[in-house]
């Protein structure tokens, strides 16, 4: 059974995206089966993944709602040994078509349930804001990933994720657990971002990854020539940075599948 992992902020601007996408394809390059759920309307990890979110005739907006199957709009990208599930501009009807739906938090968690045993790991690529698309995507998963920059800001964002956390918690997905943390963009030579980081160890402990990202310009370059940065140049301190944190998550998650020799 596959491990269906939220990524989430509602702070925008903080690497969610760009975690979610070279996530999966780090992992992916270590021969574990990966999908990708893009809901974001902004649809960054679908151009980011090489596909254009404009010529997607279907996408998962259209299973939400239940105008296709989820096996219409399922796409395995050969190149990077993954599959994803494309999202469109097109979300932004969804999330207001559901308000009137029966069943609506409870949508993507349908989707999901015959694709888990396909899979190591799925991943949700969230919109930046708590609307119906991110509790979709909270109740469907067992857990939730927080990228966040080190910077004050980010950390009453982080409060308010936590508490929203809880409330799905109690409410629509007893289940819901916190995967950890990820320190993205982070500059260790930064007063403030050892200050905020050093904060966030002291609260949370080991739910902090001991892997931090950096400010990498391939990472910025990579989702232009719609690839992860491990395709784009695998030798960067972005690539390098995700294939660690890939590293770390098997670790911690020692129960999904034997390692194996990556691909990369």
């Amino acid at each position: 059974m596959s491990k269906v992992i939220a990524v989430a902020n509602q702070k925008g601007g903080v690497g969610k995206t760009t975690t979610s996408v070279n996530l999966a394809a780090s992992l992916a390059a270590m021969q574990r089966k990966v999908l990708l759920i893009d809901m974001d309307p902004q649809g960054n990890a679908t151009t980011g993944m090489g596909l254009e979110k404009h010529n997607q005739l279907v996408s998962i907006n259209d299973v939400l709602l239940g105008k296709a199957q989820v096996h219409e709009i399922l796409k395995f990208i050969p190149e990077l040994k993954l599959s994803m599930l494309p999202g469109t501009p097109d979300l932004t009807v969804a999330e207001v078509e559901l308000m009137q739906q029966d069943r609506r938090e409870y949508r993507l968690r349908d989707v999901i349930k015959p694709l888990r045993e396909q899979f190591d790991f799925i991943f949700i690529d969230c919109p930046p804001s708590l609307n119906m698309l991110t509790v979709n995507a909270l109740v469907a998963a067992d857990s939730v990933l927080i990228p966040m920059q080190c910077e004050y800001f980010a950390l009453e964002g982080l409060s308010a994720l936590v508490n929203t956390i809880d409330e799905i918690k109690s409410t629509a997905n007893p289940e819901l657990q916190m995967m950890g943390l990820v320190r993205t963009m982070f500059d260790p030579r930064s007063n403030l971002a050892r200050d905020v980081s050093d904060q966030l160890q002291s609260h949370f402990k080991d739910k902090v990854y001991n892997t931090s990202i950096p400010r990498n310009v391939r990472l910025a370059e990579a989702p232009s020539h719609g690839l992860p940065v491990l395709e784009y140049d695998k030798n960067s301190r972005g690539a390098l940075a995700y294939l660690a944190l890939a590293a770390e998550m098997l670790r911690r998650n020692s129960s999904v599948l034997p390692q194996e020799t990556a691909s990369w």
